[in-house]
């Protein structure tokens, strides 16, 4: 095992199970303010929409001013997300931030997690508006008024927040912490 680039990334392998674990139990914690931000966009760009939100663990529930069935029966729309799935890339980041084992590892980390949060506010929020606005049956979704553009904007962001934004914003963001890193790597490695 010479190759400084392979035992990088055994050594990052190794680290995905430990870390994936860590995010599982301590997302709750790590999501938080995920969550916060995800309430205070809701509550003042959709509060025509949002009348509450409420956190268990790492699901955030929009409860709707949207309701559901007819006459006085009618029941108000809550929608689940599972913050989860847009943090993805949180364990992956330490994974490969633990084995690149360079100096001021928690600054390297806390900007990371600046980065992220951002695109994991958009995924949460793109999950919900595609949730009332797209999926939910016909009499909840033309409550929203969105526009045809509108629904088409939101399937956008939904599949570039759920598919693309996860992976790509920790990779990017740990390319951009760990150059002087990567420049050694590029350096050491064996020549053809």
């Amino acid at each position: 095992m010479k190759s400084p680039l392979v035992r990088f990334v055994l050594v990052a392998l190794a680290w995905l199970p430990v870390t994936f674990v860590a995010w599982h139990f301590l997302a709750p914690i790590a999501l938080r303010p995920v969550a916060l931000l995800c309430e205070l966009v809701a509550r003042t760009a959709m509060g025509a929409l949002v009348r509450g939100v409420d956190v268990q663990a790492a699901t955030i529930t929009f409860i709707t001013t949207l309701g559901a069935g007819r006459g006085d029966a009618k029941a108000v729309v809550s929608v689940d997300v599972n913050m989860l799935l847009y943090a993805i890339g949180m364990p992956v980041f330490v994974a490969l931030a633990l084995a690149a084992r360079q100096p001021r590892l928690w600054r390297t980390l806390g900007i990371g997690y600046a980065v992220m949060v951002p695109f994991m506010v958009l995924g949460v929020l793109a999950d919900f508006l595609k949730n009332v606005a797209i999926t939910a049956s016909p009499m909840i979704a033309s409550q929203t008024d969105f526009s045809a553009t509108a629904r088409e904007a939101i399937a956008f962001f939904y599949q570039f927040g759920a598919l693309i934004l996860p992976v790509v914003v920790p990779a990017a963001a740990w390319v951009l912490t760990h150059r002087a890193f990567l420049e050694r790597l590029r350096t050491t490695a064996p020549a053809d």
